[in-house]
C-alpha cells in the first residue's frame, strides 16, 4: 500500500465531510455553518482560539452533541451520529482534552468498558489482556493493563486513551489538545505513531493550539474563528505567521518584554522538604530551594516527577513528612496538624495564590456559573457580602471585571463554567488568584489547551506580576514556556531535584538529561556556585 507522500499527493476522497454545520447553547453559538472536508489517509488539523468550537464540532462528529442544523458524510454517505456508540461502529474513536478514565477502574477495564459484550469469563479477558500488551509494545505505549487508572501518572492516561482507540480499531481518529500533558520526547513518540496511522490508511484529525505541532505533522489544516471557518491552507505551502493571523486576526509578537532580573528579598524558603506516601514511597526527597520577590523560578521534568506533590504542598493541599517551609521568613502554620484541612485558606490569608494543574478537579467546579467559580477561597471576603449575606450583585460585578480583564469567552458571568472551553477555564483560575493580589503565585501549567493568542496574554501578565515584584513557582511540561518565563529553572526527577540552571543557560539537550536523572556531567554552575544538581540530585 503506497502512502500519500509516495504517490505525490494527498488522496481525494473525503471521508468526513461536514455540511452547513450549526449547534448553539443557549445564547452561544459554538458552531455557525461550519463547512468542510477531510481527506482519507491524512492528518488535518483544526486550530482556532479557545471558544472557537473546534471541540463543539468534534463532539458532533463523535455522536456526543447533536447539531441543530447540518449534515456529516462519511466517504460521501449522510452518516447521522446519535451517540457516541454509533460512531464507534462507524471507526471513529475521540481523546478528549479531559479524559473519559473511571479512575477506579483498571487500565484493561476502562478499554474494554463499551465494547466489552459479553465477556463474562477469564479466558477472553486474558485474551484481551495479551493483546493489549502486545499493542503497547508494537506503539511503544507500554502500560500495565491491571493498574488501577487513578494510580497513573497524567501521562500514562494518555496512553491508555491511546491504546483504548487503537484496541477498538478505530479508521478515524479525533485528538483534542493530545500533546498537552506529555514531555517533548512523549510526543515525539505520539506523533510517530500517529504518522504510522496514516500510513496505513487511518485519518487523524487533530485539535491543538501549539502551531510547531501543525507544521511539524498535519497535511493540512482548517482554521476556526468564533465558531465559523475563516481558512483552510496546506501546511507545506504555509507558514506559522498566516495561520496565527487567521485564527486571530492579528499578529503575534515572537519575543515580551520584561524588565531587568533585580530580585529582592526571598519570599519562599524550602528546606529539606520531603513527602512519603502511605507506603513508604517518597514522592519528595529532600527538597532545598528558594524564590525571591520579583522572579520566576520554573519547576521542569517529566510529568509523575513529584513537581504536582510539590505544588500541592506548598499550597497547604497536603503535609509534608519532614521539612521546613518559610514564608517571608515565618514557618508555614502546618507544624502540629494532622491533616491539611483548612491550610489553603490559611495560605490564601497570607498572599499565596495557587492556580492547580488540573483546572477541573481543583480548580472550578463545573457546575456552578463562572460568577461563582471567580469567588471561590475568596467567598469570605467582606467586598462580596452585605451584612452576612452574599451580595450577587457585588460578585456579578467582580466577574465581569474579571471576564472583561481576561478576555473569558463567552462574557456571560451566569453561564455555567463548564460549558467554557479549557483555555477560558484557564483564564476565569487565573483571573480569581491574579485578582487577590498574592505576594507568591504558584502555577501549575498555566498555558495547558489554551491557544496562541491567550497564551502570549498569560505569559505578559505574569511577566508583569514578575516586574512587579511578586515572586513566583511555575510548573511547565512545556520547556518553551519556561525559555520564555523563567528566570531560575530547577530540574525534577524521582522526587528530586536534579539540577538548576539560571535562564541564560537554557538548554533543551541538558535539561532533558536532568529530567532523565543524569546530573554527573560538565554543567554550567548553578546561582549558588557550585555545579548544578550535583548536591542535590547525586543518587
Amino acid at each position: 500500500m503506497l502512502t500519500a507522500q509516495e504517490e505525490g499527493t494527498l488522496p481525494r476522497v473525503p471521508v468526513v465531510e461536514f455540511q452547513g454545520i450549526s449547534k448553539q447553547f443557549g445564547l452561544v453559538k459554538a458552531n455557525a455553518n461550519v463547512s468542510f472536508k477531510v481527506r482519507k489517509g491524512s492528518i488535518h488539523g483544526i486550530v482556532g482560539e479557545n471558544g472557537a468550537g473546534k471541540s463543539t464540532l468534534m463532539s458532533i462528529l463523535y455522536g456526543y452533541y447533536q447539531a441543530d442544523r447540518g449534515q456529516i458524510l462519511l466517504n460521501g454517505q449522510p452518516a447521522p451520529m446519535r451517540n457516541s456508540q454509533e460512531a464507534i461502529q462507524r471507526g471513529i474513536g475521540m481523546i478528549h482534552q479531559h479524559f473519559m478514565l473511571v479512575d477506579s477502574f483498571t487500565v484493561l477495564e476502562n478499554i474494554l468498558l463499551g465494547v466489552e459484550g459479553a465477556l463474562v469469563l477469564d479466558g477472553p479477558f486474558q485474551a484481551a489482556e495479551k493483546r493489549l500488551r502486545a499493542l503497547g509494545a508494537e506503539y511503544n505505549l507500554e502500560v500495565d493493563p491491571n493498574v488501577r487508572v487513578e494510580n497513573l501518572s497524567v501521562g500514562a492516561q494518555q496512553r491508555v486513551e491511546i491504546l483504548k482507540l487503537i484496541y477498538r480499531g478505530a479508521d478515524i481518529l479525533i485528538l483534542d489538545e493530545p500533546t498537552a500533558v506529555l514531555t517533548p520526547q512523549e510526543t515525539d513518540s505520539l506523533f510517530a505513531i500517529l504518522r504510522v496511522f496514516r500510513d496505513q490508511g487511518k485519518t487523524i484529525i487533530l485539535i491543538t493550539h501549539k502551531l510547531q505541532e501543525i507544521f511539524a505533522l498535519t497535511d493540512r489544516v482548517t482554521v476556526m474563528r468564533a465558531g465559523t471557518v475563516v481558512g483552510e491552507v496546506d501546511t507545506a505551502t504555509s507558514s506559522r505567521e498566516a495561520v496565527a493571523s487567521l485564527m486571530i486576526g492579528r499578529s503575534i509578537e515572537s519575543t515580551l518584554s520584561r524588565g531587568p532580573y533585580q530580585p529582592g528579598a526571598a519570599v519562599l524558603e524550602v528546606q529539606q522538604l520531603s513527602l512519603q506516601n502511605a507506603q513508604g514511597v517518597k514522592l519528595l526527597d529532600d527538597l532545598n530551594f528558594q524564590v525571591r520577590a520579583g522572579e520566576i523560578v520554573a519547576v521542569a521534568g517529566v510529568s509523575g516527577n513529584g513537581q504536582s506533590e510539590l505544588l500541592e504542598v506548598l499550597a497547604g493541599m497536603r503535609l509534608p513528612s519532614s521539612g521546613d517551609i518559610r514564608y517571608k521568613g515565618q514557618p508555614l502554620p502546618f507544624k502540629g496538624r494532622r491533616d491539611a484541612d483548612g491550610l489553603p485558606a490559611v495560605y490564601r490569608t497570607l498572599g499565596i495564590a495557587h492556580a492547580p494543574e488540573d483546572r477541573l478537579r481543583e480548580g472550578l467546579v463545573k457546575a456552578n456559573s463562572v460568577a461563582l467559580n471567580t469567588l471561590l477561597g475568596h467567598q469570605n471576603d467582606r467586598l462580596f457580602h452585605s451584612g452576612w449575606l452574599l451580595n450577587p450583585q457585588a460578585i456579578l460585578a467582580h466577574a465581569k471585571k474579571l471576564i472583561a480583564e481576561f478576555d473569558v469567552r463567552p462574557t456571560d458571568p451566569t453561564l455555567r463554567v463548564g460549558l467554557l472551553s479549557g483555555g477560558n477555564q484557564q483564564k476565569v483560575v487565573l483571573a480569581r488568584e491574579i485578582a487577590a493580589q498574592p505576594a507568591l503565585i504558584l502555577i501549575g501549567q498555566p498555558t495547558r489547551g489554551v491557544d496562541i493568542g491567550s497564551i502570549e496574554t498569560i505569559h505578559r501578565r505574569l511577566l508583569a506580576l514578575r516586574d512587579a515584584g511578586i515572586a513566583i513557582v511555575l510548573v511547565s511540561v512545556e520547556l518553551e514556556e519556561i525559555r520564555v518565563l523563567a528566570d531560575r529553572i530547577l530540574v525534577m526527577c524521582g522526587g528530586k531535584i536534579t539540577g538548576e540552571l539560571a535562564a541564560g543557560n537554557f538548554d533543551t539537550t541538558r535539561i532533558g538529561l536532568m529530567m532523565g536523572g543524569i546530573t554527573h556531567l560538565g554543567l554550567p554552575h548553578d546561582l549558588t556556585g557550585g555545579p548544578a544538581g550535583l548536591q542535590a540530585g547525586a543518587a
